[in-house]
């Protein structure tokens, strides 16, 4: 089931170009000029990032690339339908051996960095594995655990890889902190107004065995954290 939906998936999204009438990409320098060649070369990013993201090291790219040409030039493909069934279900069973194997590798990661990490001057570890350490220290009210926060932010993997920072957006985020990962529900209840945290969240108080976009499946997250305000 899941080979034949990302099969769909794939098959879909480039058959769209086709339908959409792009052709192969010409011998002059590319021109972004205008809505339809923005809008083209954005939904080939977005369906070579998707696949990147989802078999990233898994596929042959010059046969990738050829089955593009050749689907946007409407010929017949080189597959019957069951090779295609049997290769794509291949794959998927792979890509999840993969998945599986770099889950494991991950949770050991976040597990020696965050014990070598607890052992530092200044981490504070909770109960249930927070760790935490203060930048900036500030006193007052507390926010609860269904009260509304702005917060500014800065995520970052253990390798220092950043996925999310509402910093570098220029955009303070605001949100219920029961509608966040669990590690920032905890943290943000032990700051004031004007408080800067540095957070180290083990993957179970992240995004756990699923992952998330841009955050492989039992990643350790770091993030600098300033409560700005309570309530809307």
């Amino acid at each position: 089931m899941a080979a034949a939906w990302i099969r769909v998936l794939v098959a879909g999204l480039i058959g769209g170009l086709g339908l959409a009438g792009c052709q192969p990409p010409p011998e002059e320098p590319l021109s972004l000029e205008g809505e339809i060649p923005k809008a083209s070369y954005n939904l080939g990013y977005t369906v070579a990032s998707n696949v990147n993201e989802q078999f990233a090291g898994g596929l042959d790219s010059k046969a990738f690339l050829t089955g593009i040409e050749e689907g946007l030039a409407g010929t017949e493909s080189r597959l019957s339908e069951e090779e295609a069934e049997a290769a794509m279900a291949a794959l998927v069973v792979k890509q999840q051996e993969t998945a599986a194997a770099r889950a494991e590798s991950n949770l050991e990661l976040g597990a020696q960095f965050l014990a070598e990490n607890g052992a530092r001057e200044g981490v504070v570890t909770t109960a249930s594995g927070l760790q935490y350490e203060v930048l900036t220290p500030a006193e007052g009210p507390k926010p609860g655990a269904t009260d509304t926060v702005t917060t500014h932010y800065h995520g970052t993997l253990i390798d220092g890889t950043v996925f999310d920072s509402s910093v570098q957006r220029g955009q303070p985020a605001t949100f219920g902190l029961n509608q966040v990962i669990p590690g920032w529900t905890e943290a943000l209840q032990l700051m004031s107004v004007g408080a800067k945290y540095r957070l180290y969240l083990p993957a179970e108080l992240a995004y756990g065995p699923n992952g998330t976009r841009g955050i492989q499946p039992n990643s350790a997250l770091i993030f600098e954290v300033e409560l700005l305000a309570i309530g809307e």
